[in-house]
C-alpha cells in the first residue's frame, strides 16, 4: 500500500464523524501513518479536533449539513464515532462512491438496539436474554408481566447506557419508563430484556479487514447506570467460554461485513455466552489496551480500515479507570498526585471544553497482573480531583475578558499598521 502525507492533493483522509476522547485516539493513530484526519462534531473544540488536521462543528443528525461536509472534505474513508449521527445522510454517501466504515448497513443496524437484536436472534440464530419491544407504558407493564422480574428497560436509541434501568418489581416499571423516555431522543420504543443472572459480561474487541480477523484478549468491565467506570484485560474465563465468545463475536462481525475494529459484548454465564450489544468501533473499554498491547484497539482500528495486517502481540495484564467530573466547569483544571505517574501506569486527560457532573473526562492506565492492575487504578482515579463551579465561573468571565481584550488589540495592531 502507498503511503501519501497530509495537506497534499493525493493525501489519504479520515474523516471522524464524532470527536470525541475515542475519536482523538484513532486521529493519532492515524496521523502516525500520514492520514489527513478531519474531525466533525456538534460543538467546537472537541478532544480530535484538537489534533486533527482539520475540524468542523455541524449538526451531526441534520442529513444535509452531514452530506454538505462530507462533499466539501471528499474523504477516502468515513468513519463514525458516535450512534447519534443521520443515517440517511451515510446510506446517500455510499451511493456516491464514498466509503462507510463498517458500511451504512451496519451503522444502522448496531445504532438501534431493535435492529441489532433482530439481526443476531432471528436471522443469525445467536443466543440472547428474552427481549420485548414496546411504546406505551402500559405494553410495558403487559411485557414486564410476560418477560418476569427483575427485566432490563433501555430505549432502542441511545448512548453509554443511557436510559437504562432495572425494574425489579412491578412498582418499578413507571419509573423505568420515564427514565428510558428522557434519554431516548427520537426513537419512540423501548426494549425490555429478560435479567439473565450472569457470572460476568465482557467485551471482545474484534478486527476485520476483510482478508483476517483477529480477537483481543477478553475484557472484562464494571458499569455504573450502563457506563463503564472500571475495565480489566484479560477477563479470566474458560477456554470453552471463550472458543464460544470468539465464534458469536466472528458471526456477528461476518454478518454486518465491512472492515474496522467492534465492541462485541457478552454475557457469560458459566460455558454459556449471551449476545448482548455491538458497536462498530473503538470501545470505551478497550481504552485498556493502549496499555497492554502492542497495537491499541485505536492503531487496530486503524490498520483494519487500511487493510493492512492486524497481527499485534499482548503485552500483558492491565486495567483502566474512568475519571468522571465531580463538578461542572468551564474551564476544566484537574489536581493529579504525582502517584498517578508511576512507571506502571499512564493517565490521558481527553482536553474537553467543559465538564458537568458524570462527563468523562479522562482515564488512568494501569499495567500489571488483571485483579492487581484493577486495585491500583481504582486507588489512582482517587488521587484526581476536579476544581468546584463557582470558581470556574469566575474563570470563565476573567477568560472571557482576556479574549475580546486580545480581539481590540489585534484590531488596533492591524489599523497601525503593525
Amino acid at each position: 500500500m502507498q503511503f501519501t502525507t497530509p495537506l497534499k492533493h493525493n493525501s489519504v483522509k479520515i474523516m471522524l464523524l464524532g470527536s470525541g476522547e475515542l475519536g482523538k485516539e484513532v486521529a493519532i493513530e492515524a496521523q502516525r501513518l500520514g492520514i489527513e484526519v478531519i474531525a466533525v462534531d456538534r460543538y467546537p473544540n472537541a478532544p480530535a479536533h484538537l489534533v486533527a488536521n482539520e475540524s468542523y462543528v455541524i449538526d451531526m443528525k441534520d442529513k444535509s449539513q452531514v452530506l454538505e461536509t462530507i462533499l466539501r472534505v471528499k474523504p477516502t474513508y468515513i468513519l463514525p464515532e458516535i450512534e447519534a449521527i443521520n443515517i440517511e445522510a451515510l446510506f446517500e454517501a455510499e451511493a456516491l462512491g464514498f466509503t462507510v466504515i463498517p458500511n451504512a448497513e451496519a451503522v444502522n443496524k448496531t445504532m438501534n438496539r431493535k435492529n441489532i437484536r433482530k439481526f443476531a436472534a432471528e436471522e443469525l440464530g445467536l443466543k440472547t436474554s428474552g427481549y420485548r419491544f414496546v411504546k406505551t407504558l402500559d405494553e410495558l407493564k403487559e411485557a414486564a408481566e410476560h418477560i418476569g422480574f427483575p427485566c432490563v428497560i433501555k430505549p432502542v436509541m441511545s448512548s453509554s447506557g443511557h436510559g437504562q434501568s432495572v425494574a425489579r418489581t412491578y412498582e418499578d416499571i413507571e419509573n423505568s419508563f420515564e427514565i428510558a423516555k428522557e434519554a431516548r431522543g427520537d426513537a419512540s420504543e423501548l426494549i425490555i430484556e429478560e435479567f439473565i443472572d450472569f457470572d460476568y459480561e465482557i467485551t471482545l474487541l474484534t478486527a476485520r479487514n476483510e482478508k483476517e480477523t483477529v480477537f483481543c484478549e477478553p475484557i472484562g468491565h464494571i458499569q455504573k447506570d450502563g457506563d463503564y467506570i472500571f475495565s480489566w484485560q484479560p477477563m479470566e474465563m474458560s477456554e470453552t467460554a471463550k472458543k464460544r465468545a470468539q465464534e458469536i463475536a466472528k458471526k456477528i462481525t461476518d454478518g454486518l461485513g465491512g472492515r474496522g475494529i467492534f465492541g462485541v459484548e457478552l454475557f457469560i454465564k458459566g460455558d454459556e455466552v449471551y449476545f448482548s450489544e455491538v458497536s462498530p468501533r473503538p470501545h470505551d473499554t478497550g481504552m485498556v489496551t493502549m496499555i497492554t498491547q502492542s497495537q491499541s484497539e485505536f492503531a487496530l482500528h486503524v490498520r483494519a480500515v487500511l487493510g493492512l495486517p492486524l497481527g499485534f502481540r499482548f503485552y500483558g495484564g492491565g486495567a483502566s479507570a474512568a475519571y468522571k467530573a465531580k463538578s461542572e466547569s468551564f474551564n476544566p483544571v484537574f489536581d493529579i498526585e504525582e502517584e498517578c505517574f508511576a512507571e506502571d501506569s499512564y493517565i490521558r486527560i481527553f482536553g474537553k471544553p467543559e465538564s458537568h457532573k458524570g462527563r468523562r473526562m479522562a482515564v488512568v492506565l494501569t499495567f500489571g497482573e488483571a485483579q492487581e492492575a484493577l486495585k491500583r487504578a481504582k486507588t489512582l482515579i482517587e488521587k484526581i480531583k476536579d476544581r468546584d463551579y463557582r470558581e470556574t465561573v469566575e474563570e470563565k468571565a476573567a477568560q472571557e475578558e482576556n479574549e475580546e481584550s486580545n480581539i481590540f488589540r489585534k484590531i488596533a495592531n492591524i489599523l497601525l499598521g503593525k
